[in-house]
């Protein structure tokens, strides 16, 4: 028996993300544990701020279903059916709280570039992730390319 039955795995889906993966799989791989991808994406108004008078929702669900292929690809290197991978709306830091917390996630895994100042300050959706976890956090940390 594994001490975490379920874990979250909150996927920006950059390239950095394979290495998330990886790691989900060389810990969890022969265990028994559910695992559930998530990526958030914000709102396009969000970005935009309600500036530009377009109607943005077809953008955003074609957003939304490339992000859907994206994780079904990482669904089958994980073997996982795709109902274990989720496309959520809104802040990311706050709907994995919500996810882990509907969902009864007992682990939370992002990916981390270890950024220190401002750019800790400006945009660490790790750091989000870990302030007002319901649960452990398993912070991978990202390797740069050079």
């Amino acid at each position: 028996m594994s001490y975490y039955n379920h874990v979250l795995v909150g996927l920006d889906l950059s390239p950095e993300s394979q290495q998330v993966i990886d790691r989900v799989k060389e810990l969890f791989e022969d265990k028994d544990v559910r695992i559930s991808l998530v990526h958030v994406q914000e709102p396009l108004s969000f970005a935009y701020g309600g500036d530009i008078p377009m109607d943005l929702s077809e953008v955003q669900t074609q957003m939304e279903q490339q992000a859907q292929g994206r994780l079904r690809s990482f669904c089958q290197q994980l073997e996982l059916s795709t109902d274990h991978a989720h496309v959520l709306i809104g802040q990311p830091a706050q709907e994995m709280h919500h996810f882990a917390k509907e969902n009864d996630v007992d682990l939370t895994v992002v990916g981390s570039h270890g950024r220190h100042g401002l750019a800790l300050v400006f945009g660490s959706t790790a750091n989000g992730v870990l302030h007002g976890a319901v649960c452990d956090v398993l912070a991978v940390r990202i390797k740069e390319e050079n």
